[in-house]
């Protein structure tokens, strides 16, 4: 099944909001094991609505479109699919109720042009929308379908999920197909390397698609199999990712949706252990992202930012002679931070951070981007030094996610 994408609104045109949703509705159809022919966009404007939609419908089945649903008068997508096609527009008296219903429950204001949000094309299904005023409709146009839903990313998800694909699968029966996912999160090699590491598996032979999309720092691989019984796709499935573990495995911390800090949550939890985190150069994000985790009061005992050099020598007892001797920004110092916070702390490990963020601050010897980063427990510190290339805000969420690795590679008796 061949499906059009269209987003309206005039702010996306200008630029100042994000097309979320595109990108959303398109990963949600290919899950499915059909296509995305094309994404457009357009401002709120009659004559240019229908003339997207013309195009799209002329190379598809179905076109899905999200925004401008609301009660302003930019707010003109229904009345232009309605004109579009020579419809006319009806109120339906339970969504207007329903409408309602949320003002008075909220105690909000009711303006009369909030009821526009109640009018369909005449032929249309309503979608209902749980998480707004706003619901979105089917129209049946000429055999192919239309679905409009709501610019509101909250809202155009759960109606994609539950409203949408659901009408797809009934009215294109004859589509259906298995299909099944799995997500690959890497870190430590850049987007080409981790492409050429897979260069030489013919993932097609196995009828899988592969993608790669960078979310920085880590770069994610999701294969997603189609075949006509589940049981086919998941071999296949199994097969493609066991040829991808074979040249990634070293890099490779998570499979599935859990992010680094979830899979060192279950680490740490399984294994009962305390932690306690010294941060210079991170300001607090590696704590702040083991906080992130719920739960991790069980396993987190405290996170200091020393980031002046008296504040680590006070608070983590490092040596004024050793910051002096080999600088703030170096193994002896990162060491004794971790030494120092799981000392105090009475935890059974100890994690710290002290870099150069940049742009300011690096030197021949010690570049910005250097960061120091040390591990202790009970019979050893572990101390890497590291050198990235990026500005201040990036070095910073790269040296954090380092820190969190080299927790996770310890946890896991990788060293």
């Amino acid at each position: 099944m061949k499906i059009g994408v269209l987003t309206i609104g005039n702010e996306l045109m200008s630029g100042r909001i994000a097309d979320a949703n595109a990108s959303f509705i398109a990963r949600k159809i290919n899950l499915q094991g059909w296509s995305v022919e094309a994404i457009m966009s357009v401002g709120d404007d009659l004559a240019s609505i229908k003339n997207r939609l013309d195009y799209l419908l002329s190379m598809t089945d179905a076109v899905i479109c999200s925004g401008g649903l609301g009660p302003t008068a930019d707010d003109i997508t229904t009345s232009a699919i309605a004109q579009a096609f020579g419809l006319p527009l009806y109120t339906d008296e339970n969504v207007l109720t329903y409408i309602k219903d949320i003002f008075t429950k909220f105690n909000l204001c009711w303006v009369e042009n909030n009821a526009k949000q109640a009018m369909f094309p005449q032929g249309a299904e309503v979608i209902p929308n749980l998480r707004g005023t706003a619901p979105g409709f089917l129209l049946p146009v000429k055999k192919k379908l239309i679905f409009v839903i709501p610019g509101v990313p909250a809202e155009a998800k759960i109606m994609m999920t539950e409203g949408v694909i659901p009408a797809l699968r009934k009215h294109f029966p004859q589509n259906e197909q298995y299909v099944t996912k799995q997500t690959i999160k890497t870190f430590g090699l850049s987007e080409a390397a981790v492409d050429d590491k897979l260069k030489d598996i013919d993932f097609d032979s196995m009828g899988v698609s592969v993608g790669f999309y960078p979310v920085f720092p880590e770069n994610h691989i999701v294969l997603i199999a189609r075949q006509k019984t589940p049981e086919e796709a998941q071999i296949n499935l199994q097969k493609a990712q066991d040829e991808v573990t074979a040249r990634l495995q070293e890099f490779i911390f998570s499979y599935g949706e859990k992010t680094l800090e979830e899979v060192i949550a279950g680490l740490l939890t399984e294994k009962k252990l305390t932690i306690a985190v010294a941060e210079s150069c991170t300001g607090g994000l590696i704590t702040n992202r083991l906080t992130d985790v719920s739960g991790s009061s069980e396993y987190l005992e405290r996170g200091l930012v020393t980031y002046s050099n008296a504040a680590k020598i006070s608070m983590l007892g490092v040596p004024a002679e050793v910051i002096e001797n080999h600088g703030a920004v170096s193994e002896e110092t990162a060491r004794l931070m971790a030494e120092g916070v799981r000392k105090i702390a009475g935890t059974d490990l100890g994690l710290s951070s002290t870099g150069i963020a940049g742009p300011t601050g690096g030197t021949k010897e010690k570049p910005a981007g250097t960061v120091y980063i040390a591990l202790a427990d009970a019979k050893q510190t572990i101390c890497r030094h590291y050198a990235f290339r990026w500005d201040r805000v990036r070095n910073k969420h790269v040296f954090s996610e380092t820190a969190l690795m080299m927790l996770k590679n310890f946890l896991q008796g990788k060293g």
